[in-house]
């Protein structure tokens, strides 16, 4: 019988496949066809190749995986890349980083920063991130123009900070914001509480209300240093989490970033009241924050994602690399070598990233009717060889320079490394002249 289904727009022919649900599966010599923007075929290459599409392409050496989901950042800091190294945490807060975003943080800045963090995650492999950051509506604009997805979250701190003189103007900003891009295809809109010490208990229940109403997501800093813990503990006479959860914060629309202080009673809270936690090893590393156990948060039944944090504290948002070396944390962490192996890894950067932000039934894995986000990873190097397994080889012996091509919604967006919507050109010059300006003498 001829095929009489509409032909497909495009049609990928990858040597594997790799869907990540179900779990641990690896389909070698598949097609995967797109139609609308939507997957709407996967099966052998015998079948894909009787399938009617408008585009066929040959993929060889190349595994298809769903896009990189990068669950916590904070984009436009880019453009502090490399400024304060070296620091602990809250010398590099507030003697560095907030001076420096007092005086050069504007529109601009936001807008170019963003760009350069969209551009430098799509050669990643990355196609959906969380963005936590000042003036959230130039974020959305440029998330917009480039075509790629993220959830935009709305900081709100205690104090005035760039774009907000006070938490309530924010928390309208993030009103309004949230209206605008209700139906957004690729934009979703979540509060931004930065962290405990930052939002006292009047704003926390400002928030909690108005998340409730608008069944909003709730992004936030918790326990990232033992400092935070001990200084909650002292103020307060509860652990930070224990706090939200009085607060009514928590709940399934709860990102939880960092948490590399956790006790059992934490666990506990997490799993009733089923929170996701962000996962952010190298820049927990680099702060000497501590290390979040992710094997007894898996086990646990906990959803552990995973997010590269701004490139001011990283230094660069490589989500493969942060992958691999969460892969290889939670082993030495967990003092077994089966933790965290490498399927459950991928799991982590995509399918828990999108379940995350309440996105599962939409991305994070490559299955009928979802969203065509999806990379494509060259294996072919002399570096990858033997394949054995391809996910390991993709977790422990790729880079992201092996990303070779990268599609949201079925928009191709970097075409044989090369970005389709952004002009790398200027970004560079653009990132160069910012550079000069923030160092010279005052």
């Amino acid at each position: 019988m001829p095929n009489r289904a509409a032909p497909l727009d495009l049609l990928l022919l990858p040597s594997w496949l790799v869907p990540v649900e179900p779990a641990g599966v690896v389909l070698h010599d598949h097609g995967l066809g797109i139609r609308d923007g939507r997957i709407a075929f996967i099966g052998p290459r015998e079948e894909a190749l009787r399938q009617t599409a408008i585009d066929v392409r040959e993929l060889p050496g190349m595994l298809l995986s769903p896009g990189l989901i990068n669950a916590h950042g904070h984009a436009a800091m880019t453009l502090f890349r490399g400024m304060a190294d070296d620091l602990p945490l809250m010398t590099w807060l507030e003697h560095h980083i907030w001076p420096a975003e007092g005086r050069w943080v504007d529109e601009s800045f936001v807008a170019d920063g963003t760009d350069l963090a969209i551009a430098e995650q799509l050669q990643g492999g990355i196609t959906c991130f969380s963005d936590m950051y000042f003036y959230p509506w130039v974020a959305c604009e440029r998330v917009n123009l480039s075509g790629m997805r993220a959830q935009i979250t709305v900081p709100v701190l205690d104090f005035e900070i760039p774009g907000a003189r006070t938490t309530d103007e924010a928390l309208h900003q993030g009103i309004e914001l949230f209206g605008e891009m209700r139906h957004h295809p690729r934009i979703s809109i979540a509060f931004g509480p930065h962290a405990p010490y930052t939002v006292n208990d009047e704003n926390l229940q400002k928030i909690r209300v108005l998340a409730d109403e608008m069944d909003a997501a709730i992004h936030m800093h918790v326990h990232e240093t033992a400092f935070e813990v001990q200084q909650g503990l002292e103020q307060t006479g509860e652990r930070p989490l224990a706090r939200l959860a009085r607060a009514g914060l928590l709940g399934p629309r709860f990102q939880a970033v960092h948490m590399t202080q956790i006790t059992d009673a934490d666990i506990a809270l997490l799993v009733e009241h089923n929170c996701s936690v962000v996962h952010c090893p190298e820049s927990n590393l680099k702060l000497a924050s501590g290390f979040c156990p992710v094997e007894r948060l898996w086990q646990a039944g906990v959803n552990v994602a995973i997010g590269t944090d701004g490139a001011a504290s990283n230094n660069d948002l490589d989500l493969l690399g942060e992958t691999r070396t969460a892969a290889l944390l939670a082993k030495a962490v967990a003092g077994s070598a089966t933790a965290l192996d490498a399927h459950r890894a991928l799991r982590m950067a995509t399918l828990n990233g999108a379940r995350a932000m309440g996105l599962e039934e939409h991305i994070g894995s490559l299955e009928l009717g979802k969203a065509a986000d999806i990379t494509a990873f060259d294996l072919s190097g002399l570096a990858q060889q033997p394949i054995y397994d391809p996910v390991s080889q993709l977790i422990y012996a790729s880079g992201r320079h092996c990303v070779r091509h990268v599609w949201v919604e079925g928009r191709q967006l970097l075409d044989d490394r090369r970005l389709t919507s952004l002009d790398e050109v200027r970004l560079h010059a653009c990132a160069v002249e910012w550079g000069k300006r923030i160092k010279a003498p005052l």
